[in-house]
């Protein structure tokens, strides 16, 4: 089976991934932690932490090693809003009435419909 691709800068996620994702993004905004840590609240293995520390610096999100902990350089709450979203299984109506507003989320849906519709 072909593995899905996706944008650079937006990568694909599951809704298992997101959510470990955000809890990752929150353990990380209380402080510095150990890569141990980390993967032991996240019930993670070492491969699958340095895979979802990819998907997050995809993402454009920061997190550095000093001193032997992980760092997220910048605020939980920020970081956290450039998370990936899992695919919704959304109809092409579904997509239709979400596009149908003003705001960037509004127009990145727009903008996927003309790409499908034309």
């Amino acid at each position: 089976m072909a593995k899905k691709r996706s944008e650079p800068g937006h990568p694909s996620v599951s809704a298992e991934r997101a959510g470990r994702l955000f809890r990752m993004l929150t353990l990380l905004g209380v402080g510095p932690q150990t890569r141990t840590a980390l993967t032991r609240r996240l019930r993670l293995g070492v491969r699958g932490f340095y895979r979802d520390l990819e998907v997050l610096r995809e993402s454009g999100i920061d997190v550095t090693l000093g001193n032997g902990k992980y760092v997220l350089l910048e605020g939980a709450v920020p970081a956290i809003e450039r998370l990936p979203f899992p695919d919704p299984g959304l109809t092409l109506g579904e997509a239709r009435l979400l596009a149908r507003g003003r705001s960037d989320a509004h127009k990145k849906i727009r903008q996927q419909l003309v790409k499908i519709e034309h």
